[in-house]
């Protein structure tokens, strides 16, 4: 099959970047950044109510000081909407960050998974399509690793068996891309991201959950009795991946086979690649750093693993860094204190 030559030559810095789930964590961050930078930003949330509304509206209203930002009220899955937002603005980039995010929140709802992260990710494929947009950056997540104890994860090895609907969300927008990629020569990165955190933060990450109850002198929940271990990765270094992933649309991979597929590339313009720290930490030690940060100690309450949840993530940045010439580096000894201080500033605590 003969694609259009949409990665022949360097994007440009003049036409917008179109950034889904504006007013969440990450997209939050990437706009910050970008509109910085002096580029022109296009941001869209649906501005959910699945935790605080006030901490996205204080996010949006930091990037609304911005000229070169635009802002659009709207839901991925309205299909009539987001297809005219993308006739109006016609992007170069785009980077789907919008989705309904949390294992433990697609254990008791899990049709809004269904049409947040397969009808709103369908959407934006054909949006992407119909724009000829140059390159389609998108979040998947560490959770699609599931139940494989082969560390560390690698984008080169399967990953067939996620253990939430969640995850399973996520895997299927790897499929859903790799057949616009197939099918229409459409570039696409997927960003598998290892357990984010930082300034600015979702409130129901554990950080965040751990940080409010300690300084509230409220005990905290501890699975698997500390015994877990997650890949946490800074905010700043997710940021810098996504951007730098940005510049690089993905390219026909020519040592490719069928009879070898590696899941990570393909013969299309698609690509997989994880960005995490690449240093896997124990729950408990996590903990450590924070009361040290706080200056107070925490009251465990140690509980077993709860469903969907799984034992440790340990991210191989391998293809990142080949791609990209980069890999995160900051530690949760940096990290952590960071986000402690922002939290105390904006809570007033």
């Amino acid at each position: 099959m003969v694609w259009p030559q949409r990665w022949g030559h360097a994007l440009t810095s003049s036409k917008p970047i179109l950034i889904t789930g504006a007013a969440g964590f990450i997209g939050f961050h990437l706009c910050h950044r970008l509109l910085a930078e002096g580029r022109q930003v296009v941001g869209l949330d649906s501005m959910n109510e699945y935790y605080d509304i006030a901490l996205k509206q204080a996010r949006l209203e930091r990037l609304n000081g911005f000229a070169n930002f635009r802002f659009e009220h709207v839901d991925l899955a309205d299909h009539d909407r987001i297809s005219a937002i993308f006739a109006s603005v016609a992007p170069e980039i785009v980077v789907n960050l919008a989705a309904q995010a949390g294992v433990r929140y697609s254990l008791i709802n899990p049709h809004v998974y269904a049409r947040s992260n397969l009808n709103g990710f369908l959407n934006i494929l054909e949006g992407c399509r119909q724009a000829s947009v140059r390159h389609l950056v998108y979040a998947s997540s560490s959770s699609i690793y599931g139940g494989s104890t082969r560390m560390p994860f690698s984008v080169h090895d399967s990953a067939d068996h996620p253990l939430s609907l969640y995850a399973a969300s996520k895997k299927a927008n790897e499929l859903m891309a790799h057949t616009y990629s197939h099918l229409f020569g459409l570039p696409t990165t997927g960003l598998r991201f290892f357990t984010v955190y930082g300034p600015w933060g979702r409130p129901d990450m554990a950080l965040f959950i751990f940080t409010k109850a300690i300084l509230a002198g409220q005990p905290i929940d501890v699975f698997n009795h500390g015994n877990m271990q997650r890949d946490f990765t800074y905010i700043d270094d997710i940021v810098e991946g996504v951007i730098r992933v940005m510049e690089h649309p993905a390219t026909p991979d020519p040592g490719w086979t069928s009879a070898a597929p590696d899941p990570a590339t393909s013969n299309a313009p698609y690509r997989i690649h994880n960005i995490g720290d690449s240093s896997p930490v124990q729950l408990s030690r996590l903990i450590d750093v924070l009361e040290d940060a706080l200056g107070r100690k925490a009251i465990r309450n140690l509980m077993p693993l709860q469903p969907g949840d799984v034992l440790a993530t340990y991210a191989d940045v391998t293809s990142l860094e080949e791609a990209t010439g980069f890999k995160p580096t900051i530690s949760i000894e940096v990290g952590v204190p960071r986000f402690v201080e922002w939290y105390r500033d904006f809570y007033q605590v």
